[in-house]
């Protein structure tokens, strides 16, 4: 049993806040610049890890105006150095990767974004419980109104979610067990679809049956051939079908914690077929393609940048009335097809998207031009690694604050 969670970048925190974040440095981080546009200072602190981290180590690249930034902390479980070139697990970073493959379909005719889940996929959402359409782009933007993967299953231990980070399931796999569950009530629709907005995993699974459904292809057939291969993403390797596997070496560390408190390193896993392996280096050339228009045309570019909206020309509320943009959008929908936006304090606006795996959390992010961008990697050394906002925050500070 695998669960998925966005891990917001978040930047309320005041820049008067940043600038003392920003000045807190460690020895062991280490950095390098080219250009002036960035402090290396200030970023080498930003990524040092602090004992409220929860973190094992970091890593992150920051582009602003034309001058780069790569730096590393260390291992502070093992004492290690980390190499920039580590690879890691991305957990949801793959999805605006799933958005890509459908929207590359929507331009070759062959999937129509506003036609029903229930069309191309009959009998997959039963009827007695899910009896208005879902459509495509609903999956994709987070306002179908889906169960969450898994939803109702009793919450498992360290120690076994230790073990079944090995385990390997399939979209079929993890939508039977979804809809379909043994020894508990089958979940129904959390909302109407299109009324409102809440990230949800679940719907990727169904888009990563979709395509696998209309393409006649696995999964990672199609994301290597539609989007690694042309985008020359040599570092980033998709889940092995059917089994677990390792983080390529050199890898940055990814701890959890038994209940005895022994941490393991979790870069051995299994997963699903979205799942995947990259480098920041890698996950900084998606995003320049994803932006750039070499993986799509404008129609479909558009798309990643067009939050959902209601009836009254307005965008949707978020679920909870909260959990999404900070600031004057707070409580309404942050996320796209595929991606999610964030706001600056000089009111501008990065797009990207976080991941999250066992012993992992990850993001990558930029403005619409390009201008700047900034990929991070932690990995983690306890249950929850919900430190890891907090590198986020310190490191987009440090990046672009001022």
């Amino acid at each position: 049993m695998r669960r998925s969670s966005a891990l917001p970048l978040s930047l309320s925190v005041p820049l008067a806040a940043a600038v003392a974040l920003c000045t807190i440095g460690s020895a062991q981080a280490a950095g390098t610049a080219q250009g002036t546009g960035l402090d290396p200072a200030a970023l080498r602190a930003a990524i040092a890890v602090r004992p409220a981290d929860g973190a094992a180590g970091v890593l992150a690249e920051v582009h602003k105006d034309g001058q780069t930034w790569r730096g590393t902390s260390g291992d502070v479980v093992t004492g290690k150095r980390i190499s920039p070139d580590a690879h890691f697990r991305i957990g949801s970073i793959s999805k605006p990767m799933e958005a890509v493959i459908l929207l590359q379909l929507s331009a070759e005719g062959r999937v129509d974004l506003d036609q029903s889940v229930q069309h191309y996929l009959p009998g997959l959402l039963p009827e007695d419980r899910f009896k208005e359409p879902i459509t495509v782009r609903q999956l994709l933007d987070h306002t179908s109104g889906l169960p969450r993967d898994f939803e109702g299953a009793p919450d498992s231990s360290p120690d076994e979610d230790i073990e079944r980070r090995l385990d390997y399931l399939t979209f079929d796999e993890v939508i039977r067990q979804t809809l379909h569950p043994e020894g508990r009530p089958a979940p129904g629709p959390r909302f109407r679809p299109g009324t409102r907005q809440e990230y949800n995993s679940f719907g990727y699974r169904v888009a990563g049956k979709l395509i696998e459904e209309v393409t006649g292809h696995p999964y990672q057939h199609e994301v290597t051939a539609r989007v690694l291969e042309p985008l020359k993403m040599r570092e980033t390797r998709p889940a092995a079908p059917g089994r677990s596997t390792p983080v390529p070496r050199p890898y940055l560390p990814g701890y959890q914690p038994r209940s005895s408190g022994e941490l393991v390193d979790v870069n051995v896993q299994g997963g699903l077929p979205a799942s995947m392996t990259s480098t920041t280096g890698d996950l900084d050339r998606f995003i320049r393609g994803l932006f750039d228009g070499r993986l799509l045309g404008p129609e479909q570019t558009a798309e990643l940048f067009a939050v959902p909206k209601g009836v009254d020309g307005k965008p949707l509320p978020y679920a909870d009335g909260s959990n999404c943009n900070t600031g004057p959008g707070r409580g309404t929908a942050c996320f796209s097809v595929g991606l999610m936006s964030v706001p600056l304090p000089d009111g501008s606006v990065l797009w990207g998207k976080t991941g999250s795996d066992p012993g992992y959390r990850s993001g990558v992010f930029a403005s619409r031009d390009l201008g700047r961008r900034a990929v991070y990697a932690v990995g983690t050394a306890s249950s929850s690694g919900d430190g890891a906002l907090a590198v986020a925050q310190r490191l987009s500070l440090a990046a672009f604050g001022n």
